[in-house]
């Protein structure tokens, strides 16, 4: 067995706390295959499973057994609860029921992917002096992980915003061993992104979807103030109705829908999927480039092949 013949594209991905699926998106982008996804949120189900229609959905992840994919995923990604640590909120850290990450590390001891991505907001560093910040790491390690965090912010690739946000990435040559095993044995299966259809509507739901994704990322370069046609769409959209958009104030709350405030809502809790994409597609080049072999050389090779010109160490 070689390198050459451990590495297999497409990966398999799993996803947790899943949104409304901004690590599966970035997945999607980097040609893997999106086999579960784990969100409770109601609005997120839906888009998940309209979206994602062939991947396995999950509600309350305290209540999921995940053994059915040991061995069976190559990166397990998940945006656990920020409230618990954001600077915005109480900070109550583990006294807080939304602190989840031991439910995400019981998912990762079921699974045993080869890779994982977790992302928080930056304030986990220095909650309570960065207990759980290095709790992450430690754990992880304890489970036979190499982990390297880093703060890579939204900015980063191309944001007009700069939402820090703290990332965990960490790799198991054992778990990727197994993992090839286990392909080797004829268990491989397919699991399909999004299924293929004809109906033009939902063909255009889903690039809709994108481009809403990619407009709340990045708005037009035009936008100085004034409001422009495809500006003021997304305005509209996104519930934000208190600026000059000829509507009444006293009608805001009103003129938009429960589905519209929960789409913004949504994307103020997503992670923003082109940052994902870049460590993605850093996974895809260490599989290229060692497949099962040398896991201690993605410190050299991993986040710093990236194009970020950014300072990734915390």
């Amino acid at each position: 067995m070689n390198a050459n013949t451990c590495y297999q594209l497409p990966l398999v991905h799993g996803s947790l706390f899943s949104g409304i699926g901004g690590f599966d998106l970035a997945a999607e982008w980097a040609g893997w295959q999106n086999a579960f996804h784990c969100e409770w949120n109601e609005f997120g189900q839906k888009i998940l499973k309209y979206y994602w229609p062939n991947a396995k959905s999950y509600g309350d992840i305290t209540q999921t057994d995940f053994t059915i994919w040991r061995n069976r995923i190559d990166v397990l990604s998940g945006g656990f609860p920020c409230q618990p640590y954001s600077h915005v909120g109480k900070r109550l850290g583990k006294e807080d029921d939304r602190h989840l990450w031991p439910q995400m590390l019981r998912t990762i001891r079921e699974v045993a992917p080869s890779y994982v991505v977790g992302e928080n907001v930056h304030g986990i560093v220095t909650w309570n002096r960065g207990m759980v910040f290095h709790e992450v790491q430690v754990e992880l390690e304890n489970e036979g992980y190499e982990v390297q965090p880093c703060l890579l912010p939204a900015c980063a690739v191309g944001a007009l915003h700069r939402r820090d946000r703290t990332w965990f990435v960490a790799y198991s040559k054992h778990n990727r061993i197994r993992r090839w095993e286990q392909q080797q044995k004829g268990k491989q299966e397919t699991f399909g992104t999004i299924a293929n259809t004809t109906t033009e509507r939902l063909q255009e739901s889903r690039n809709q979807f994108r481009q809403e994704y990619e407009l709340f990322i990045n708005p037009p370069t035009d936008f100085t103030g004034g409001i422009t046609t495809q500006w003021s769409k997304a305005k509209r959209g996104s519930g934000n109705v208190s600026k000059n958009d000829g509507i009444p104030e006293a009608m805001d709350g009103i003129t938009v829908s429960q589905w519209k405030q929960q789409s913004i809502k949504a994307f103020g809790n997503a992670i923003v999927p082109q940052v994902a994409f870049e460590i993605f597609k850093c996974i895809n080049s260490h599989e290229r480039s060692h497949g099962c072999y040398n896991g201690s050389h993605m410190r050299r090779v991993g986040l710093r092949s990236t194009k970020l010109s950014i300072n990734t160490k915390i």
